[in-house]
């Protein structure tokens, strides 16, 4: 035994517990010690082992059950909400069918590479947002936590519109639907319409009045709206009871969550295309404006649908990737999410458009009836003359190719005196008005629901997939602030799920009260859109240009066994960072000439008007922002300058126990040949388990190192210069 050496012997319960010098000075003496030792590498189909540093215990990661499991998780994460009222709204209003063009471009360019880093990262080194950020990069660590506080902000919203969804579908199972027709208003003399509604329209009225019973100002906060109090728990008790085990018990529940959406789009899709009318919705959604399609407007709201409908940046890509094989195709699941995700947006809006074309053919049916009986009344009072109006023309059946015949006659004739109170009644003015957001969910959509035979069941049917959406979004959402907090300060996830739904739910009661809807148009503008967007440049860049694109890109290769395309190399290291600057750019601009502000309801014209925030309103707005932020630059400081002792992850001493290595801490003194230096846990490597459990060193004698490269199974030389630090 080398002179400079120092044996530590000790007995803990028959356990032998041998300093590294020691194993690297005697292996003759150790020899038996490993005979008698063994690591097992178990690669069974649903638990991957992970041997944690500092842990004296195997950390079992859960696994998917099934690839399918897994498709179904990430295609319910990205396919939400968006996709059925705000996709088909921005098609429409960027050029119709010409809005897929910049759409498909960018999909290619930053949708998919951007997935497809998520992806590889989570499942590369097997932790959420804040592992894989704190190993790519210790001092942008903050990009985990800025994930985790931005995805906290996002559940404690869309959770509400999970509330609502409840509600409507708990008030569904009635005919006629309460929605139907305007409250009538009884006095001591007579029995009116509500004033309200009457303005507004039956639908409105009660998304305004009797669901959201909504304040005129965020300002008045009118005390909790107790009935949406109570769909708020029930939402937030079915994720908490759906991802209270994690995937174990999410993954079942997207087997239905996710695929019973598009069985109700296929369903509504084949009535909608039944139903008179539907094809001019179609026809019109679909017509191309390539005028529109050539302005940047248009190019920048197809980055940010794109960014946002993968889920970029909140980590539950990650997360939901980190319970993989190491060795699935992720490249693959990558460009099949990518395009499931936008053929289901192509199909909502097919859906939305069918039933819009729907609605605006009655609407204007009714707008010709209401017309007619007009030019009637002014040919009898002698105001216009029959002699002008064509013969076939019969008003108490008229077509609306008659109406529009006879309404351009009038025009022409009596052009000093027109308008005559004439309204043209074309159908495309009002599929002009579609609108987006709540607004097309919640009054458009059940709107033309009330016309529908048998329009509770198509109107259950119809929130329950909002419902679903909206759930399996927030699976994706929740995972990615479990999963990090748990990989990182290893916590109980039980625990940890059900305070973070109680919180979330108790900071959630703010949307609930009568001012509650503004609040969320606040925090859906500000919590989200720039903080996530700064995430994923980070994102980019750490990967690109501090891991190392290069080094990134054989690490695909090890993971994937093939090298993944150039194209990739070009759009991670050029491409994505110089579009994800100029749509962050862009946005800025947006917001700063844009007036921060909502749209109130005012009760009195029974119509929605512009207000701009009050001041303690712009100061949470700002605050959002920062807020979400904040990690970043906090972490980069403590790093940056020390403030916090990495050292506790320091590998100092092997133990070999019930066949398991595990690691204690021990100071080693004056050992020149030690190969295993002391590391952060966040430096070191992440480990990379293989099919086989012996590799063998190239260039260098025969050593045996584990397959997971952290720890040798084998003898261990202390004369191999030549083995990476990386391997141990």
């Amino acid at each position: 035994m080398p002179k400079n050496s120092k044996v530590v012997k000790r007995e803990i319960d028959d356990d032998v517990i041998e300093s590294v010098k020691d194993l690297l000075s005697n292996e003759d003496s150790v020899e038996d010690a490993f005979k008698k030792s063994e690591l097992s590498v178990n690669d069974s189909e649903n638990k991957d082992v992970d041997v944690e540093e500092g842990s004296d215990v195997e950390d079992e990661r859960p696994a998917w059950n099934s690839k399918l499991q897994y498709i179904l998780a990430q295609v319910g994460f990205s396919v939400g909400l968006g996709n059925v009222w705000r996709f088909p709204y921005l098609c429409q209003k960027n050029g119709g069918g010409a809005y897929l063009v910049p759409y498909l471009i960018l999909l290619l360019v930053i949708g998919i590479p951007l997935f497809f880093l998520e992806l590889s990262v989570g499942q590369r080194i097997r932790r959420g947002s804040i592992g894989v950020w704190n190993y790519i990069s210790p001092k942008l660590g903050g990009i985990g936590f800025a994930s985790c506080i931005v995805c906290f902000f996002v559940a404690l919203y869309y959770n509400v519109i999970i509330g609502w969804s409840l509600f409507y579908f708990s008030q569904s199972f009635q005919h006629p639907l309460p929605w139907d027709q305007c409250p009538l208003v009884k006095n001591s003399s007579r029995t009116f319409v509500e004033p309200e509604c009457e303005k507004s329209s039956a639908t409105t009225y009660y998304w305004y009045r009797e669901a959201l019973n909504i304040s005129s100002s965020i300002s008045e906060s009118g005390g909790l709206n107790w009935k949406m109090t109570a769909c708020l728990l029930a939402a937030w008790v079915m994720v908490c009871l759906a991802m209270i085990k994690g995937i174990q018990s999410s993954g079942k529940i997207m087997y239905f969550s996710s695929l019973f959406p598009y069985v109700v789009l296929i369903c509504f899709l084949i009535r909608g295309l039944l139903l008179n009318g539907s094809l001019d919705g179609i026809r019109h959604m679909f017509t191309p404006k390539l005028e529109i399609m050539l302005e940047p407007k248009v190019w920048r709201e197809a980055a940010t649908q794109v960014f946002f409908a993968l889920g970029l940046g909140f980590g539950g890509v990650i997360a939901f990737s980190s319970y993989n094989k190491r060795d699935n195709n992720c490249h693959f699941d990558a460009v099949l999410v990518s395009f499931i995700n936008f053929f289901t947006s192509v199909l909502a809006t097919l859906v939305v458009f069918a039933v819009l074309g729907f609605k605006a053919n009655v609407i204007n049916e009714k707008c010709i009836l209401q017309n007619s009986e007009k030019i009637v009344n002014l040919l009898n009072a002698g105001n216009l003359s029959t002699a002008i109006i064509p013969h076939h023309i019969n008003f108490s059946s008229i077509t609306a190719e008659d109406y529009n015949l006879v309404y351009d006659i009038i025009q022409k004739v009596k052009e000093e005196e027109f308008p005559l109170d004439l309204k043209p009644c074309l159908i495309e003015d009002e599929l002009d008005k579609a609108v987006q957001g709540t607004g097309l969910a919640f009054i458009a959509f059940t709107e033309a629901m009330t016309h529908f035979p048998a329009s509770p069941f198509w109107s259950v049917m119809f929130f329950l997939m909002l419902v679903n959406l909206g759930l399996g979004s927030m699976f994706g959402t929740i995972e990615g602030i479990t999963t990090p907090i748990v990989d990182t300060f290893k916590v109980r996830k039980e625990v940890l799920t059900v305070t973070c739904c109680l919180l979330a739910f108790s900071i959630g009661l703010i949307f609930v009260q009568r001012s509650g809807n503004y609040f969320v148009t606040m925090f859906d503008d500000y919590s989200a859109t720039l903080p996530l967007l700064i995430v994923v440049i980070l994102e980019n860049i750490a990967m690109s240009y501090i891991y190392g694109i290069d080094k990134f890109m054989e690490d695909l290769k090890d993971m994937l066994g093939f090298s993944a395309s150039q194209y990739y190399y070009y759009t991670w290291k050029y491409i994505s960072p110089l579009v994800l600057l100029s749509l962050l750019v862009a946005s800025i601009v947006q917001m700063v000439l844009s007036p921060p502000g909502y749209n109130a309801w005012i009760e009195e014209k029974a119509t929605e008007e512009f207000q701009s925030y009050p001041t303690w309103g712009l100061i949470v707005c700002v605050s959002l922002i920062a807020l979400a932020m904040l990690p970043v630059p906090v972490v980069y400081m403590i790093r940056r300058c020390n403030l916090m002792d990495d050292s506790s992850g320091s590998l100092a001493a092997v133990s070999y126990k019930r066949g398991r290595i595990i690691k204690e801490p021990v100071n080693l003194e004056g050992d020149d040949t030690s190969l295993i230096h002391g590391k952060s846990p966040n430096e070191v490597p992440s480990p990379s388990f293989g099919k086989k459990i012996y590799r063998k060193q190239t260039g260098s004698p025969t050593v045996d190192t584990a397959p997971n490269g952290r720890y040798g199974i084998g003898y261990i030389m202390a004369n191999m210069s030549d083995m990476p630090e990386s391997d141990l």
